[in-house]
């Protein structure tokens, strides 16, 4: 019988943490989940949607990066920083694990961008014009697609870090969160989502969405939103 859980698709895919019996070895009874979204990319400034697209971070990007990075870094350290193996994650999770003294970097391609069919390539507005259908599936409010996770040793670590894209982290956030609040919500470059995920059932919890404070360093907040209002 196919898996049927969110739970059970993803321990099924050895994405997540089988359950367990006990708290994990770090004496707390959850891991601690810290999902980034990369930063700009010159794509995202032009509304295109990227899906599994390798585009490269832009400038304003790099400097998202380094900036979440840096607030990162004064939180606790993470056991392992976790990436998608496109340049646009690849770069922003390299700029973190530097900055946070971590030599645990492991990309993997689970972690990309969902796959974006007909929409592949397209502006936005394009997009709603020329691939109605395609358009409407990628909007609605179906959460057939499987989300990574990030590996059965998770469960005894304290905290980890991953970096991913926004499509795929919007599925994860819904899935994580109560299933009335399924409105498409705008994830940020370089915002953080953080998820707990318990030691005893695998059970993910969303406990922060879009958190975008470091971006209020410098003006950077706008940047944010340029162009990006929901491209993945």
């Amino acid at each position: 019988m196919p898996p049927t859980t969110l739970s059970d698709r993803a321990t099924h895919m050895n994405m997540i943490p089988p359950p367990a019996s006990s708290p994990s070895s770090h004496g707390k009874d959850f891991v601690e989940v810290v999902v980034v979204r990369h930063g700009e990319t010159s794509a995202n400034t032009l509304r295109i949607i990227q899906g599994q697209m390798d585009v490269e971070l832009n400038e304003t990007g790099r400097q998202q990066a380094v900036m979440v990075a840096r607030r990162l870094s004064r939180e606790a350290k993470p056991s392992a920083v976790y990436s998608s193996d496109l340049k646009r994650a690849a770069e922003t999770a390299q700029t973190i694990a530097t900055a946070c003294n971590v030599s645990n970097l492991v990309l993997n391609p689970a972690l990309r961008e969902r796959h974006m069919g007909d929409l592949h390539g397209l502006k936005f507005d394009d997009a709603i014009r020329s691939k109605p259908d395609a358009w409407k599936a990628f909007s609605s409010d179906d959460r057939s697609q499987e989300i990574p996770g990030v590996g059965r040793a998770l469960i005894n670590w304290e905290r980890v870090i991953v970096v991913s894209h926004e499509a795929s982290i919007e599925e994860l956030c819904w899935h994580a969160d109560h299933p009335t609040n399924s409105a498409r919500r705008r994830i940020p470059n370089t915002s953080i989502c953080i998820f707990h995920i318990s030691a005893t059932n695998g059970h993910w919890t969303l406990e922060r969405f879009g958190d975008i404070a470091h971006l209020n360093e410098d003006g950077f907040l706008q940047h944010a939103f340029g162009g990006d209002g929901a491209s993945a």
